[in-house]
């Protein structure tokens, strides 16, 4: 039976796991298996383990059960081992890969920040400035257009779409990367111009969440911050 991996702790982690559940309708027992100075928090793999609601929060009551404990590599939900004993040759074999990962996660936590704004305000900027696109624009409005300055106007305005999302992202980040020891940027989306999660010590949790809260502010109603956490710090695993 394969095996269900929550997760990574090191070997003196108090590893209380008499009050947690694992996943399954019926659910599983936790167990550990050690190898050196890591251990890993696994249970059986129910048959045909979906990420059901029921099975997430176990999950993640897993996870932070663990993490108030100490040092903590969460896996995300669903990993599996072939079975324990491959799981302990993994242990074996990245151990120092795993001890200094710990180290470093140690009182740490992830925020997830994404930002948007407002699409129709964004094209009414660049129309505002820019001589040439504006009367790209105004000839295409009026039917006087021909393909080729439609063609124009379309990577004309893609490229300056582009070009001030990028700014946004990199003056969000610049504002946010003081108060924070990690930045993971992922693919935002084609409705937000910024998604990054960031690692931040627990302790200064309040002051990085403050700092997205100004930010929001100096942005105005034009733009849309949303911050998720605090999680599991699973991007920077």
């Amino acid at each position: 039976m394969p095996t269900y991996i929550y997760a990574i702790t090191t070997h003196d982690h108090p590893l209380r796991l008499d009050d947690l559940q694992g996943v399954g309708e019926e659910a599983a027992p936790l167990r550990t298996v050690r190898a050196g100075e890591v251990a890993a928090v696994v249970s059986d793999a129910p048959e045909g383990l979906r990420a059901k609601r029921r099975d997430v929060l176990a999950h993640e009551a897993v996870l932070e059960s663990l993490m108030a404990d100490g040092a903590t590599l969460p896996m995300r939900f669903g990993l599996l081992g072939p079975d324990d004993d491959q799981v302990a040759q993994a242990l074996e074999q990245d151990g120092a890969a795993y001890r200094s990962r710990l180290a470093e996660l140690a009182g740490h936590v992830e925020f997830n920040l994404k930002a948007a704004r407002d699409e129709q305000d964004l094209l009414l900027e660049i129309v505002s400035e820019s001589d040439q696109i504006r009367e790209l624009n105004e000839r295409t409005r009026s039917g006087s257009a021909g393909q080729d300055d439609r063609i124009a106007l379309g990577e004309l305005v893609a490229g300056q779409v582009a070009e001030r999302n990028n700014e946004q992202a990199q003056r969000t980040l610049e504002k946010l990367q003081p108060v924070a020891a990690r930045v993971s940027r992922a693919e935002p989306g084609a409705s937000h111009f910024l998604n990054a999660s960031f690692l931040v010590p627990a302790a200064t949790a309040d002051e990085f969440v403050e700092a997205v809260r100004e930010e929001a502010d100096r942005r105005g109603e034009t733009y849309t911050l949303t911050l998720t956490g605090p999680l599991p710090p699973y991007s920077f695993v």
